[in-house]
């Protein structure tokens, strides 16, 4: 399967220039981030995705969209694959503005407020990327599956410190990474 950390956010843009919280809720993807997302459908075009499954973040979702238009596939949300709850930016959008913005998606497996109402330890995403490891790993046609997801989600996953638009290649079969390193 292949992890992809969503395009550059709002978020992302601040945070890099002033390593300050900005206090973005729920951010959308720049233009950048734009630019990224659509990259991404075209590198990814040949790879035999036949799902995507995102993140509830609208820069998930905007990162997941030009990919599913391009290859046609069926979109799955999913909270399990969301960012670690830390920052302003991981608090998301209510499962009924969800609704209205991407109409195209099924959220009904989402609760109106889906996101923690507290700071997520770093064990608790471990333990979120270990369930959802298990869960793809028992699927037989899960090298068929493109998630979009965030950085913390996917460095729970493979270990690797994934840059904006950045994807990687995961076997869910193989064990977890045996440490996570959340900052260097």
């Amino acid at each position: 399967m292949i992890l992809l950390r969503h395009g550059q956010s709002e978020f992302n843009l601040a945070f890099t220039a002033t390593r300050r919280d900005p206090g973005i809720v729920d951010p959308k993807l720049t233009p950048l981030g734009h630019e990224q997302a659509a990259h991404a459908a075209e590198a990814l075009a040949g790879e035999g995705i036949k799902r995507i499954i995102v993140s509830p973040y609208t820069r998930a979702l905007q990162t997941a969209a030009p990919i599913a238009r391009r290859l046609r596939v069926p979109v799955i949300v999913n909270p399990i694959v969301r960012e670690r709850y830390a920052f302003t930016c991981d608090v998301g959008s209510p499962r009924t503005a969800l609704v209205l913005a991407w109409p195209e998606h099924n959220f009904a497996a989402l609760d109106e407020i889906w996101w923690p109402a507290i700071e997520e330890t770093a064990d608790s995403v471990i333990a979120r990327a270990a369930l959802f490891r298990a869960e793809m790993a028992a699927l037989p046609d899960w090298s068929d599956t493109l998630v979009v997801s965030h950085w913390g989600f996917t460095l729970c996953f493979t270990g690797i410190s994934a840059a904006n638009g950045q994807w990687l290649r995961s076997d869910p079969t193989r064990p977890a990474p045996p440490q996570i390193v959340w900052r260097v």
